[in-house]
């Protein structure tokens, strides 16, 4: 991820999250955690980032066994050991944005920036940064995902396409035919092809720009975080308060099944796949961490600090689950609990 942003969380939206606070100036820093470090099984951990009001969004396991995060408001990219230890990265420009983020096949980390002009940011493990810009002037790039074919795969909302980018750093873009889909989060399905929410849709496209699109149920539901699950199908949030609540499954073929959230105003987001066989996903107004398995049984946990809007979440190293929060400017883990 992982990851994760929606129709209804649009950038403009997020500017305005990241803009309650204004956010420090830090350069490379650790953070302690809120609660002790050893891990305890289903409890959850939140390690406090250094930079205030920093945003941390998207989330990703790295090839180095941490998790690294980005810091949408702070400009930076953040990296947290199974330990709680946290260091941040500083980006070579102001006001970057920096929202989704994948570990790359070459072995860093890669990342989306949203800010005109528009970015795709590679960092190392040892935080040296190339920016590659868009062909497009204004694409807002959002999620962002490794690919089958070694290339990384990005959206582009306002630009309304879908973006591949080399490791060398070459573009290339596939512009979606219908307007006004805004695509956000993007993943690898069963099938080798990319998979992606839009607006009101799920989108498919192959790694040569064949595109199928298939609509959504529940109109108007803002599909937002999607990930491949361990049943072989297409799991995916539905944002929107009014008409979402709920975490839709779609089979490779094209049939959706919604299962709706107890608290339907609970705004579930980012969703992630678990070593555990289940779905993992975060609600952003609920506070909740939430669990639902491949047969549709929803659990939550609450979050222990309040109003943190939880946005990303990746799974990490040991099966342990991670997940960022925006309002409490720190990231978080949970250990899934043993099956019985």
């Amino acid at each position: 991820m992982r990851r994760t942003w929606s129709f209804g969380v649009t950038v403009a939206s997020i500017l305005l999250l990241a803009a309650v606070s204004p956010a420090s100036s830090a350069s490379a820093r650790t953070g302690a955690s809120h609660a002790p470090s050893t891990a305890s099984s289903g409890r959850i951990r939140e390690f406090s980032v250094p930079t205030a009001s920093s945003s941390p969004e998207g989330i990703t396991l790295g090839p180095d066994g941490a998790m690294w995060f980005t810091e949408f408001a702070a400009d930076k990219i953040g990296r947290v050991t199974t330990a709680g230890q946290v260091t941040e990265f500083p980006l070579p420009r102001p006001d970057s944005f920096p929202l989704g983020i994948t570990a790359g096949p070459d072995g860093n980390l890669w990342f989306t920036e949203i800010e005109s002009p528009d970015r795709i940011g590679r960092m190392t493990p040892s935080g040296q940064v190339t920016e590659f810009r868009l062909p497009s002037p204004r694409g807002d790039p959002a999620g962002i995902t490794a690919g089958p074919d070694g290339n990384l795969w990005f959206t582009e909302q306002t630009a309304n396409k879908i973006g591949r980018i080399t490791p060398a750093g070459v573009f290339t873009e596939f512009p979606l035919p219908q307007p006004l889909r805004a695509p956000t989060d993007i993943t690898v399905g069963p099938d080798g092809a990319l998979w992606f929410t839009e607006n009101q849709w799920i989108g498919r496209m192959t790694t040569a720009g064949q595109l199928t699109e298939f609509p959504v149920p529940t109109t108007s539901s803002g599909p937002d975080g999607i990930t491949t699950g361990p049943d072989g199908n297409l799991w995916f949030t539905e944002y929107d308060r009014m008409n979402g609540g709920k975490i839709g499954r779609l089979t490779p073929a094209g049939s959706f099944t919604e299962f709706p959230l107890t608290d339907r105003g609970s705004e579930p987001v980012g969703i992630a796949a678990g070593r555990d066989g289940n779905l993992w996903f975060d609600e952003a107004i609920g506070n909740n961490i939430g669990r639902i398995t491949t047969t549709g049984t929803i659990t939550e946990r609450p979050i222990p600090t309040a109003n943190s809007y939880p946005f990303g979440v990746a799974t990490g190293p040991n099966g342990t689950v991670w997940f960022t929060e925006i309002f409490g400017n720190a990231v978080g883990a949970v250990a899934p609990r043993p099956a019985g």
